[in-house]
């Protein structure tokens, strides 16, 4: 049983395990007919040949409600994209599929590039853009929802319990951030664990009176892939284009929508996904990279609430984090002794002293660049600066799924 206890800048929606998952959808269903859902699903074509895509597919197969899925597809050659098309055929939802390495979404960029809009790498962040884009071109939807696509234990209550504040005209939200267990024999989720709420923490004793980072501290899992926005937040919210995204989305809605506006939710669901590896001595390697980008996203929001960030801050804040993040290690060391899980207190410490050197070069890349984190334009902006465009870009999706 779930608790309630509300705490920090936003709403905390609790799962209290008494509300069936076909009543909850029944009702999403009744109020999405004057306010519409849209999914999206960034998706790399590798994941088509992975075991969590077909359950996602057969449960997605059952929500009544969806306006429409845009499935945003990366790293595909043209045999793999027309799979794609086959493969995600069989949802009965109107289903587009962005082939975002095809190119007619290249000439887009090319335009893009000329206008002097900077849409960074190919990587989540700039999929999840091009999908928000085409559903504001072509979508009556007035929500817009987004989740990964490598949910091994997906069930459809994770989306009905994402959108529903979204979607109840009772309920004056903006933003959902979705939150869950990550728990087997042992805990997972070590990047939100061992370096950003010890970082977060830190950074407040650092920065007193920050509402930016009591507002962020307030998330329960700040790197979780799935939320839910308003069409209208995504049209003016700039888009992180790495690892980046979920904390820098969070820095964009604190921008751009009132501490009121934004909740996060309880998906009611036990979460398993495929796991990055630590990479401990791999600075390149997949969490370190992770924590390397979304330190340098969180930099960047810090510099635009007027904090400065010098050499002599970073020495500061390397010192307080690894303090942080063992005591975070001990608590969790705890935690996972009386429920009897498995736990590596020694690994993990270790784990923190890595997390500690990606802080160090996240802090030498800041002030060498003193930009951070490059960011997506909002669609506003874009369309202001390339005339045309989202009428180009319903086009080019079309005629792509035609």
């Amino acid at each position: 049983m779930s608790d309630f206890f509300q705490n920090g800048a936003i709403t905390t929606l609790h799962a209290l395990g008494n509300r069936d998952a076909d009543d909850l959808q029944e009702e999403i269903a009744f109020h999405a007919k004057s306010r519409p859902v849209a999914l999206v699903l960034p998706c790399l074509y590798s994941e088509l040949k992975g075991t969590a895509l077909p359950r996602i597919v057969e449960k997605l197969s059952t929500v009544s409600y969806l306006d429409s899925i845009v499935v945003s597809l990366g790293v595909a050659e043209a045999e793999e994209f027309a799979h794609a098309k086959e493969y995600f055929s069989q949802l009965p939802q109107k289903t587009r599929v962005v082939w975002n390495d095809g190119p007619r979404i290249g000439a887009i960029k090319g335009e893009m590039g000329e206008a002097k809009l900077a849409l960074g790498e190919p990587g989540k962040g700039l999929a999840a853009w091009f999908a928000y884009g085409y559903i504001i071109s072509s979508s009556n939807a007035r929500v817009i929802a987004l989740h990964d696509c490598d949910i091994e234990t997906y069930e459809p209550v994770l989306l009905h319990r994402l959108v529903y504040p979204l979607v109840n005209p009772a309920m004056h939200y903006q933003f959902a951030k979705g939150y869950y267990a990550r728990v087997t024999d042992r805990l997972h989720g070590r990047v939100t664990r061992v370096f950003v709420t010890p970082l977060v923490r830190a950074l407040k004793e650092l920065v007193k009176g920050c509402s930016f980072l009591e507002y962020l501290d307030s998330f329960r899992y700040p790197l979780a892939g799935e939320f839910a926005m308003t069409t209208g937040l995504a049209r003016v919210n700039k888009t992180p284009g790495d690892w980046g995204l979920e904390v820098g989305t969070l820095a964009e809605v604190y921008r751009n929508a009132s501490s009121n506006g934004v909740c996060q939710v309880d998906l009611e669901i036990y979460y398993e996904h495929k796991h990055q590896e630590p990479s401990i001595g791999e600075p390149s390697g997949g969490l370190m990279r992770m924590c390397r980008e979304v330190a340098l996203a969180l930099f960047t929001a810090l510099s635009l609430e007027g904090v400065v960030l010098d050499e002599p801050f970073f020495n500061t804040l390397r010192a307080l984090y690894l303090r942080k993040a063992q005591e975070f290690i001990s608590r969790y060391a705890d935690l996972a002794r009386i429920n009897g899980l498995n736990y590596d207190l020694h690994r993990e410490d270790m784990l923190a002293e890595a997390f500690q050197n990606q802080l160090r070069e996240a802090g030498e890349s800041f002030m060498v660049s003193a930009l951070g984190t490059p960011q997506i334009p909002e669609w506003n902006r874009v369309i202001d600066a390339v005339p045309g465009v989202l009428e180009t870009l319903k086009s080019a999706v079309e005629v792509d799924n035609a």
